[in-house]
């Protein structure tokens, strides 16, 4: 399966879009605001480049990513009048893979550039022109190089490191079987190689990812990145990123006992993601050698009281993470199991037995929060 081909957010503004569904990845955006705007600043100050290059890498589709970059804009524009300086202009760069439906973005640009506006009239009172900003779409995947050498300023990456380039080739054995029958990610039962097979997968994607980036910023850029991870050496210790995925095999093992989906079908799907350790992390970052950690913090995304609303009823928090999971795996489960899959029918089980596991204990998902200072060419 050529995850660069297929892989992306399910596009456009419907209900079961990434654009409605991602407000769960908006909060943790949100809980780590400051640490963001802190490193922006600091960043700023240090280097009080003329023209600011940025980097969006994993953009996907919907409203959080341009939240994002008119946060740095603002929190620039006001940082360079209090050291009376020039507000720079900035070159923006949007990055995800091919597939991607960047149209969902740049659809919001209208309400973007208003916003710019309202920098501008304030910045206007202190005899200073509203923020020059210029945005560009760049397909590709970041586990390779995407900028020239030296050209970046800033990379903001959020929920999307996790998500490893394929699913691991050790997984599979002879006649391309799946040694971790049941299962979709590494649980309880999964094979020793299993786990060691999605380890060597990350190691391999996110130091290409490292050495891509330190090729591409300029001394002293910096680089905030928000992804899933653990807490635990093992991954079934807590009831986190793995859990998760535990419930969506169970609810996909219900659809194979009822006869909805082929037991082949489903021994064979994998996914292509891993959940990193704090160890793990610092180990690939320190081999890579590029880039000193300025901040490596662990956090939890706090769970809303309610799921949200759609067509004007209250949504379960299972509803609300099952939906979530749809808007982002939809195109991968649509190109393993075909039309014959009842993708409605599997998400509503899903979101059953979150909620059925959610009474009794809470499920806690964990992130981290990276910042990086390159050190050298």
């Amino acid at each position: 399966m050529d995850v660069e081909k297929i892989f992306h957010m399910k596009g456009g503004i419907g209900n079961e879009s990434y654009a409605r569904n991602s407000s769960l990845q908006k909060r943790a955006l949100d809980m780590v605001k400051s640490i963001r705007i802190d490193t922006i600043i600091d960043l700023y100050v240090t280097l009080t480049p003329q023209s600011l290059s940025i980097a969006d890498l994993g953009c996907s589709s919907g409203p959080n990513t341009l939240s994002v970059i008119q946060e740095i804009v603002e929190v620039i524009d006001e940082a360079s009048s209090k050291i009376s300086q020039p507000t720079p202009e900035f070159r923006v760069s949007l990055n995800d893979l091919p597939s991607n439906d960047f149209n969902s973005i740049f659809t919001g640009l209208p309400d973007f550039y208003k916003g710019l506006l309202n920098i501008g009239k304030e910045g206007r009172k202190r005899s200073r022109a509203a923020p020059l900003v210029f945005i560009a779409g760049v397909p590709g995947t970041f586990y390779g190089r995407l900028f020239p050498a030296n050209s970046l300023h800033l990379i903001h990456s959020s929920n999307s490191l996790h998500w490893l380039s394929k699913v691991p080739p050790a997984v599979y054995g002879e006649g391309g079987k799946s040694v971790n029958k049941g299962n979709i990610y590494i649980c309880e039962s999964s094979p020793a190689i299993v786990s060691k097979a999605y380890l060597s997968q990350f190691q391999d994607d996110f130091s290409a990812f490292l050495q891509s980036r330190s090729e591409e910023l300029v001394v002293g850029g910096r680089m905030v990145l928000i992804f899933l991870g653990r807490k635990e050496t093992d991954h079934q210790s807590e009831r986190g990123n793995a859990f998760l995925w535990g419930l969506f095999a169970k609810a996909m093992a219900q659809l194979v006992s009822q006869g909805e989906v082929a037991e082949e079908k489903f021994d064979s799907y994998e996914v292509h993601f891993y959940a990193p350790s704090k160890d793990e992390i610092e180990d690939e970052v320190n081999k890579q050698g590029s880039f000193e950690i300025d901040q490596l913090e662990m956090f939890e995304t706090e769970r809303p009281g309610s799921g949200g609303m759609k067509d004007g009823e209250v949504l379960s928090y299972g509803t609300m993470v099952s939906m979530a999971v749809r808007a982002i795996q939809e195109s991968m489960l649509q190109y393993h199991f075909g039309e014959g899959l009842n993708i409605d029918h599997l998400f509503d089980v899903y979101a059953e037995l979150l909620d059925e596991e959610i009474v009794k204990e809470d499920i806690r998902p964990l992130s981290f929060i990276l910042v990086l200072r390159k050190l050298f060419t």
